[in-house]
Formats: C-alpha cells, sequence, structure tokens
C-alpha cells in the first residue's frame, strides 16, 4: 500500500472489497458467479427471442432487448473484477484500467435510467393512443429513441470519468468499495472536488430525477385510461402490457431510494457494520436488477414466454 504522505501520483489503486471479512470471500464468489450466471443466460435468451422471433418485432420489445444487452453490458463491466478480487489476496488495479471501469458501469447506469423512460413512453402511447400507435412508434422513431439513450449516457459518463480522473490523486490509494465507482475514487483526491460534486448533481437531477418524474406523469395518464375502460377483461389487459415494465421500473428505481435515502447511522461504534452492509447492499444492487429483469419478463408476459418456448422447440 501505498504511503499516505507520498506526493508521487498513483499509478494503481487498492480496492479493499471484503478484506477486513475474509470468511465471507469464499462464500460470495460463489453467490455472485451463480447470479452472474442467470444474468447472462436470462438476458442472453431474452436478446435471442426479440431478435429470431417475428412476433415480437415491435418497438416495446426492440427496447426489451436493449435493456438485456445493457444489463449484460453493466455486470460485466464489473463483476469478473468483483470475483476476482474475492480470490486475489493483492485487489489492486491499474489507474487505466479503474477508469475504463468506472466508464462503462457509469455509462450503463445512466443509460438504463434513459431507456426505462423510453419504454414508458411507449406504453403511454400503446395505451393512451392505441390508433396513432403505429405511426408515433415507427421505426424511424424508436430506434432514435433507444439510440439517443445509449449516447446520452456515454456522453455522461465520459464527461464524469473525465472529471474525476483528471483530480490529482498523491496519497492514499485505498478504495473502500468492490470496484471504482466514482463516488469513493473522488473521496481520495488530493485538490478540490467542488467542480465534481456539482456536475455529478446535475447529472443526478438529469439522469435520476428527469426519468422518474417522466416515468410518474406517464403511468398517470397510463391507470387513467386504463381505469375508464368499461370491462374487466379490458382492464386486465391493458394493464398486464406495461405490468412488466412498472415492476422493473419499480425494482430498479425502489433500490435505488434504498441505498441512498436510507438514514446513515450515527453511532460510531456501528460505523463497520454499516459500512460493510453498504457496501454489500450496494454489490447485491449492482446483481440483483439485472438478474430480476428477464425473470419479470417471462413470468409477467405470455407473448415472451411463449417466444422462449419456441425457441427452446427449435433447439
Amino acid at each position: 500500500m501505498e504511503s499516505s504522505n507520498q506526493t508521487s501520483p498513483v499509478s494503481r489503486f487498492i480496492l479493499l472489497g471484503l478484506s477486513a471479512h475474509p470468511t465471507l470471500e469464499k462464500t460470495f464468489f460463489v453467490l455472485i458467479l451463480l447470479m452472474y450466471l442467470v444474468i447472462l443466460l436470462g438476458n442472453g435468451v431474452l436478446i435471442l427471442v426479440t431478435i429470431l422471433d417475428s412476433h415480437l418485432h415491435t418497438p416495446m420489445y426492440f427496447f426489451l432487448g436493449n435493456l438485456s444487452f445493457l444489463d449484460i453490458c453493466y455486470t460485466t463491466s464489473s463483476v469478473p473484477l468483483i470475483l476476482d478480487s474475492f480470490l486475489t489476496p493483492r485487489k489492486t488495479i491499474s489507474f487505466s484500467g479503474c477508469a475504463v471501469q468506472m466508464f462503462l458501469s457509469f455509462a450503463m447506469g445512466a443509460t438504463e435510467c434513459v431507456l426505462l423512460s423510453m419504454m414508458a413512453f411507449d406504453r403511454y402511447v400503446a395505451i393512451c393512443n392505441p390508433l396513432r400507435y403505429p405511426v408515433v412508434m415507427s421505426k424511424a422513431v424508436y430506434v432514435p429513441m433507444a439510440t439517443g439513450s445509449w449516447a446520452a449516457g456515454i456522453a455522461a459518463s465520459l464527461v464524469q470519468t473525465s472529471l474525476a480522473m483528471r483530480l490529482p490523486f498523491c496519497g492514499d490509494n485505498v478504495i473502500n468499495h468492490f470496484t471504482c465507482e466514482i463516488l469513493a475514487v473522488l473521496k481520495l483526491a488530493c485538490a478540490d472536488i467542488s467542480i465534481n460534486i456539482i456536475s455529478m448533481g446535475v447529472t443526478n437531477v438529469i439522469f435520476l430525477g428527469v426519468p422518474v418524474l417522466f416515468i410518474s406523469f406517464s403511468y398517470i395518464f397510463i391507470l387513467s385510461t386504463i381505469l375508464k375502460i368499461p370491462s374487466a377483461e379490458g382492464r386486465k389487459k391493458a394493464f398486464s402490457t406495461c405490468s412488466a415494465h412498472l415492476t422493473v421500473v419499480i425494482v430498479f428505481y425502489g433500490t435505488i431510494l434504498f441505498m441512498y435515502g436510507k438514514p446513515k447511522s450515527k453511532d460510531p461504534l456501528g460505523a463497520d457494520k454499516q459500512d460493510l452492509a453498504d457496501k454489500l447492499i450496494s454489490l447485491f444492487y449492482g446483481v440483483l436488477t439485472p438478474m430480476l429483469n428477464p425473470i419479470i419478463y417471462s413470468l409477467r408476459n405470455k407473448d415472451v414466454r411463449a417466444a422462449v418456448r419456441n425457441l427452446v422447440v427449435l433447439k
């Protein structure tokens, strides 16, 4: 470990992870590995069926295929590093490797926020303006919507990563996390990070606040329209077309609010336990949501279930 009073630039970082709890590392290695394999399998199958089944060549399933690919990219940007850290005594990562990992994780997270709002708009048009749906959600519209989601997430990540990695790191090089999480890295900078904090605040408003408001208003109109449908069967059928997306949104944003909205302990003696709990919550957030997404869409969508059955039969 580099000395805290060392003035030469940091060339690599040490990831603390669960180093203070070695007995947990092997258990979590097996658990996270199994969850990662489920993510690859579940999302991989969803991508295949949305490509191969012509019945799923619609905007909703195009967005779903993008979401599945995004979840694979998001977990692959961090999980292999986490798994390696569970087995490696000295958990180090190079400065450039840290920058790449930070960029990929931030880009995928920001992209998912925007993509979920695009999917909410798709459901809004399908239920509130069904006659205009083929025109409003044509291929010339939904492909740029998905592309724009990726471009926005990548651009935001490029800005935040550049601002973070241009800071001088000339002292402590120990990141108290499993990966190069941007806030954990900023704590190590030996310079004023007020610009980074302001920039992060603006980014959070754009990529968390705005999508949440957009999704909320979309579902207010959706639910209002569904409640006006005279028959119970019609209401059930209409709600079933957006229930999977709504469940994914609740899981995704609910976990974020739980992570960052829960009160911090004021008991200094409980700091270590809370620190461990925060890291484990962050760890499982990174794999739980991508693992649940294909399960939710498979359980709550008969078209996806039928496409998966057809894929299995063909094989």
